[in-house]
């Protein structure tokens, strides 16, 4: 019998992972993090205390059985760890990139109460990436059930959604508007963090399981959702579109050539390869001085991208202090590293024109902290006659997202004060038989919240259609509740067109 691990039995400190040197990684769109190798896996599941009340599990959106996998690592149980994974979560080798673990699972730790918290985060990448490197894919036999379903979105909600659809059996279909599928994965998150060959494996999976992409396909143009359930034929529908559209400061100079969204950088530089000049010929204004406003995950992206295009300095310009800053500390950490320069406690309040319609800098003011807000930061507040310019020939804004209203115009689906997409707590919308989950309900999330809601949808979806859910026990009603010798909660229907 194993001897029962305790806080000062296992290894003390947290298992490095190895990287790029930051004056090399600076100049290339190679992944940073080269990831866990066998024996840095084997150290870190050593930490693990397999805890009885396992807090990481209920820390994680979608449940994942975290102690499960790491023990089978510790026994060099690779195949078994990602079929423990994959129970739950379809995206391992993405997840443990870019999920916000020490927010989630690793947030709650016990380990983490004494000591730096277990690396969940960097195992989960180390098993996706060995699946990857296998081969390893965990398709069950699938007896179809003759509905059609639509997914709106190829990003985190979308997939997930598409996954457990396609093992319920359903026909699906995933429609993206852009021209390669993935979503926020593949057009918000640089190569350097989430190389596309991790993407490219991991949709294969859903190929697999038999979903189909239509690519270069913007639903609400090319045909509306009420269309999608009637002449088009689908049983149900799932809207992930994710929240993808920029919001800008509003302030004088906003108009000026070289001012854009990192959405937009971000996008032409991942998704359509303006990075790979001049074999895309991608149009991307890159400056010589990039000032980034905002310090979240999107904005770290944009300034680590444009030190890899070429520009010569590139400053984060951020109303908060460090501390309030929401992007992950290891993001905030790189981007130091890699010489990003960062100006904390400043805010724009014009940019400047250098009178042939660019941009030649802005006029910034000195901000101070003062009470919380709603969010719990405390509120900056500026200080009186404090403006000074701000030289800088490009400026990218990174301070959050909207929804895309194209959904809203093009549809009776009922929107909240925000424009988001209304859902009631099973993700139903307010069209019957359409479902929408992710960041066009909530506003901007993470990739595992987002899948969550993926999940979440696809089993009210099946609910609505009366397939039986697998995950569920099965129930023997009363006599009062069978119809035709069928449980009445398990009827089905089938669809009369009246002509």
């Amino acid at each position: 019998m194993a001897k029962k691990k305790t806080i000062r039995t296992i290894p003390q400190e947290r298992t490095p992972m190895l990287e790029q040197d930051p004056r090399a990684r600076a100049k290339n769109f190679e992944e940073v993090s080269y990831g866990y190798r066998l024996q840095d896996a084997m150290r870190e599941a050593e930490r693990c205390l397999l805890c009885p009340d396992q807090p990481c599990i209920a820390g994680c959106p979608v449940g994942i059985d975290i102690p499960s996998f790491i023990e089978k690592i510790g026994k060099k149980d690779l195949r078994g760890a990602y079929d423990v994974i994959t129970a739950t979560s379809l995206l391992p080798a993405i997840c443990g990139r870019v999920c916000p673990q020490e927010n989630q699972c690793e947030g709650v730790c016990t380990v983490g109460e004494s000591l730096e918290a277990v690396a969940i985060g960097r195992l989960e990448r180390f098993v996706g990436d060995a699946a990857i490197a296998e081969g390893w894919a965990n398709i069950p036999y699938i007896e179809p059930n003759g509905f059609k379903v639509g997914i709106v979105g190829s990003g985190p909600a979308g997939i997930a959604c598409a996954a457990d659809m396609a093992k319920a059996g359903c026909d699906v279909t995933v429609f993206e508007a852009f021209h390669q599928p993935g979503g926020v994965l593949r057009y918000g998150i640089p190569d350097f963090r989430l190389p596309n060959e991790v993407i490219d494996a991991e949709i294969g999976k859903l190929v697999g399981l038999g979903v189909r992409f239509e690519c270069n396909t913007l639903v609400g143009r090319l045909f509306t959702i009420e269309q999608m359930i009637g002449e088009m034929g689908f049983s149900a529908v799932f809207v992930g579109t994710g929240a993808g559209y920029p919001t800008m400061l509003g302030i004088p100079g906003d108009s000026l050539n070289g001012v854009l969204s990192a959405n937009e950088l971000l996008t032409r530089c991942n998704l359509m390869r303006a990075k790979e000049f001049p074999n895309y010929d991608t149009p991307l204004p890159i400056g010589k001085r990039v000032a980034v406003i905002g310090s979240g995950n999107t904005a770290m992206d944009a300034m680590r991208v444009s030190l890899r295009l070429g520009s010569e300095k590139v400053y984060c310009i951020y109303r908060r202090s460090k501390a309030e800053a929401p992007a992950r500390a290891e993001e905030v950490h790189h981007a130091e590293e890699e010489g990003v320069e960062f100006h904390w406690l400043t805010n724009p309040v014009a940019v400047l024109d250098d009178g042939k319609g660019g941009v030649r800098g802005m006029t910034c003011i000195k901000m101070e902290l003062g009470e919380p807000d709603d969010s719990g930061r405390r509120r900056p507040v500026p200080v009186e006659g404090s403006e000074f310019d701000f030289e800088c020939d490009v400026i990218v804004y990174a301070i959050g997202t909207n929804a895309n209203p194209i959904m809203g115009q093009t549809s009776k689906l009922k929107l909240n004060k925000w424009g988001y997409i209304a859902t009631d707590e099973h993700l139903a919308t307010s069209v019957a038989g359409v479902f929408a989950g992710g960041d066009i309900v909530t506003g901007a999330a993470t990739v595992i919240e987002a899948m969550g809601a993926g999940r979440r949808a696809a089993a009210s979806m099946k609910a609505y259609l009366g397939i039986r859910d697998s995950n569920l026990p099965y129930v023997v009603p009363d006599e009062s509740g069978i119809l035709f010798g069928i449980p009445l909660r398990e009827r089905n229907f089938a669809r009369v067109r009246v002509a």
